[in-house]
């Protein structure tokens, strides 16, 4: 059996910079756990910064282009017993203009939602929680403006 090494994934929690978090529900087109919320993620690809996955990405999935980016943690993400999936996640918060966001790939949501941290729509996608406790986090620093973003 041929294993592959771990991935990287940019996984980002886009925010309105007033509290709010934009969460997509991922459509039956998705690759896993169709109908749950999710905050957004794509592979970092072949000599790409983090900074500009994640910009591609958000670009890609929400229609916008990021106002900041701020690397909030990193995650080792093991799916599935036996392991079937393994990816090191780098997390960011990332602020975007909500006005401008728009579902860029129907094929995969089919819903967006902005909400406050404390009320979130259900259910979250398996990764989802981990990746906005992260983001709650550093919420403090973002807030007085010590965030990069």
């Amino acid at each position: 059996m041929t294993v592959a090494g771990p991935g990287v994934s940019c996984v980002f929690v886009c925010h309105d910079g007033a509290g709010r978090v934009l969460l997509a529900r991922r459509s039956a087109g998705a690759r896993d756990e169709p109908g749950t919320w999710d905050c957004g993620a794509g592979a970092l690809e072949f000599g790409e910064s983090f900074e500009t996955a994640v910009a591609r990405e958000v670009q890609e999935e929400y229609g916008v282009r990021p106002l900041g980016i701020e690397q909030i943690g990193v995650r080792n993400v093991l799916r599935g017993d036996p392991v079937d999936s393994h990816w090191v996640a780098v997390v960011f918060a990332v602020r975007v203009a909500p006005a401008e966001v728009t579902i860029g790939e129907p094929h995969k949501f089919d819903a967006l939602v902005w909400c406050a941290p404390h009320e979130l729509p259900v259910p979250l996608h398996s990764q989802c929680g981990a990746a906005l406790e992260l983001f709650g986090a550093g919420a403090g620093a973002r807030r007085a403006g010590r965030g990069r973003d």
